[in-house]
């Protein structure tokens, strides 16, 4: 039977700018292939039944790496931790092509950990197994919680073993196939910059509003205009990007400008991690030792990086105009993350007054009692009751520290006192839907984990998968 992953209509998108923009490279052959994960969520995506496609095919595809057309490593700059390295590009994966979804919408399926390319300089251009099981949880975690984020459409264990400073060695290896949007970053446009190449800047921006904001060329009489429109999105996107990172108690650990997507999406997850308390100065990878990218920070650095981004686009964009889209980041981010909150205390409107008041007494109550983030809206969720809004001893009657979540308690009441008993119920299923059942807290990871490592016992891992879902 033929392989439908191979016969999707693949489109030569990227491959079209020529080569100013990639090196074509060839996969690392790999002495074992077992699929670890396959997400049957996103075949439809494409035009695929899970029923279509075996698993024998995700292996040949995404394991073997039959041919498609050529696999293209990106080129790309970017600031790491605010130094601007010029070394980067893809150095442990590639493009491994571009399909037309049934929404009409271009998607890449990028690779991590398939081997060694003109940019690995001196690491493997390997992934490990535990650093493909930790991206396939996080971005499915994100993506219920409604974060817009890539997810994995493949792990393949590969069978080799890896040294790694920073995990029990040798670990074992693995390869991952990314469904996202587009791979094109922040540092790509840097890069051409650095180049000081403005006839590349123009053709690639070009390109990223054909393929990702065509809908802006309706809305637009000139390219100036429809240039300007585009950072204006960005803006917009990457504001409530992070917005919805912030609400989920998410921390990226690493948003450097080559792992910022320029369609406003989230994507390569390394050593991020999910709060377990609200701290501010929580930070997720070990090596940020000043606590550049920590938790609270995050909607700053993002800030930040599109301010760095605006240089690279000044040779097409007007800087000016740039500058008057960016201020507008703060009120996109609060509008954002407010409503995101309110909902995950089951509101779906409040007024400004109420909405400030709430939020600033539940900030408070998280952060003075270190209750765990997650915990208190999975307790919301599952006890949540009508009557709460006729008894106050009702809301939390076991709460640890009553002391601190009283003020919350008082306003929480207060609020309910307007809503019949259809909007109670209505505030149950916002409840429902909003908080997952499950946490990926880093103790929750490692305990699926383990029993992979010790036993290579899969199943904790999907029933972890399963239980995010709900």
């Amino acid at each position: 039977m033929s392989n439908p992953l191979l016969f999707l209509n693949y489109e030569p998108a990227i491959q079209a700018l020529g080569g100013d923009y990639y090196d074509e490279v060839l996969a690392a052959e790999f002495p074992q292939h077992i699929l670890r994960f396959r997400n049957d969520q996103l075949l439809p995506k494409i035009g695929l039944s899970s029923q279509d496609v075996k698993n024998e095919h995700f292996i040949e595809a995404f394991g073997k790496f039959h041919c498609v057309g050529p696999f293209l490593a990106l080129r790309y700059h970017g600031y790491q931790f605010g130094e601007y390295n010029p070394y980067l590009g893809d150095g442990r994966g590639f493009l491994y092509g571009q399909v037309r979804g049934i929404d009409s919408e271009l998607y890449d399926f990028g690779t991590k950990g398939s081997g060694r390319t003109p940019y690995s300089r001196s690491a493997d251009g390997r992934l490990t197994l535990k650093g493909g099981v930790r991206e396939v949880l996080a971005a499915e975690m994100l993506h219920r919680h409604g974060v817009r984020t890539s997810r994995c459409l493949s792990l393949i264990e590969t069978g080799e073993g890896l040294w790694r400073g920073d995990e029990p060695s040798p670990t074992r290896s693995s390869v991952m196939v990314r469904f996202s949007c587009s791979h094109i970053r922040f540092g790509t446009f840097e890069r051409l910059h650095f180049l000081k190449r403005p006839d590349l800047t123009k053709k690639l921006l070009d390109h990223v509003i054909h393929c990702y904001y065509s809908h802006l060329k309706k809305e637009s009489n000139s390219f100036q205009n429809h240039y300007f429109l585009f950072y204006s999105e960005l803006v917009e996107r990457v504001a409530k990007l992070v917005a919805q990172w912030m609400a989920a108690g998410f921390c990226h650990g690493v948003l450097n400008t080559d792992n910022m997507s320029i369609t406003g999406e989230s994507f390569d997850y390394g050593p991020y991690s999910f709060i377990p308390t609200y701290n501010p100065k929580f930070t997720a990878a070990y090596f940020d030792y000043s606590g550049l990218y920590r938790y609270g920070h995050q909607p700053l650095v993002c800030k930040s990086n599109l301010h760095l981004l605006k240089e690279a686009l000044a040779a097409v964009i007007e800087r000016q105009n740039m500058e008057s889209a960016l201020e507008k980041f703060d009120s996109f981010y609060l509008h954002e993350y407010r409503q995101l909150m309110i909902r995950r205390l089951g509101f779906e409107q409040l007024s400004e007054a109420d909405t400030e008041k709430l939020l600033q007494l539940t900030i408070k109550m998280l952060a003075d009692s270190q209750v765990g983030y997650h915990d208190f809206f999975w307790e919301l969720r599952q006890k949540f009751s009508s009557q709460w809004r006729d008894d106050i001893s009702q809301i939390f009657a076991n709460f640890q520290q009553p002391e601190l979540i009283e003020p919350w308690r008082q306003y929480y009441y207060h609020l309910l006192q307007t809503y019949s008993d259809h909007e109670l119920k209505e505030m149950a299923e916002r409840l429902q839907k909003y908080n997952p059942q499950q946490s990926l807290i880093r103790a929750v990871i490692e305990s699926v984990w383990e029993p992979i490592t010790l036993e290579d016992n899969w199943q904790p891992f999907y029933d972890l998968l399963h239980q995010i879902c709900n």
